[in-house]
């Protein structure tokens, strides 16, 4: 028995694909990169797994069953809904366009060597980049505009001499 139906398999695929490109939709700030370590309960490699909370994506549910789902884990409560699932919508959509194959799933998150989701904003922005798909989907204006606000951000976390500090006073009041 498949734990999803072909369709589904595309999907994950395509999500597998363009985790990297999309994780700062998922994880717009500097702070939520600091959760992607091993044993956190929290992804850090781009790979999926049946129920398994340390896999970006989890799948809970079997093939045929109404609750069958998809967790991406890698998103943070300071994300933007609509970017976040924008970038799921155009990476599924890719896999499934595609007819992209999913690697075996995963029970050990930690212990296996894949493609590491971005560690920091920077990296990922970069990774958001290098991804044309999703650049594509979104429109290079929207990219670049998007680019050059985490990039300022990021140039003031990275002047502020005390990060907790900054955090507080960038994030707070807007979240």
């Amino acid at each position: 028995q498949y734990t999803l139906s072909e369709a589904g398999e595309h999907y994950l695929a395509g999500l597998l694909r363009h985790a990297r490109g999309m994780a700062v939709f998922c994880t717009p700030t500097a702070n939520g990169f600091g959760r992607f370590r091993p044993n956190a309960l929290a992804p850090q490699s781009v790979l999926w797994g049946r129920d398994n909370r340390g896999a970006m994506l989890r799948v809970v549910g079997e093939c045929g069953d109404n609750g069958t789902r998809i967790e991406n884990r890698i998103g943070e409560p300071a994300a933007n809904p609509y970017l976040y699932l924008a970038a799921q919508i155009h990476a599924g959509l890719d896999g499934l366009g595609g007819k992209l194959t999913a690697p075996p799933a995963t029970d050990s998150p930690y212990g296996t060597a894949h493609e590491l989701l971005p560690t920091s904003l920077g990296e990922a922005l970069d990774a958001l980049r290098a991804d044309s798909t999703l650049c594509e989907a979104f429109g290079l204006p929207f990219i670049h505009y998007y680019e050059r606000l985490k990039r300022s951000e990021l140039a003031r976390f990275d002047a502020a001499e005390d990060k907790d500090d900054f955090q507080r006073r960038e994030y707070f009041s807007r979240f």
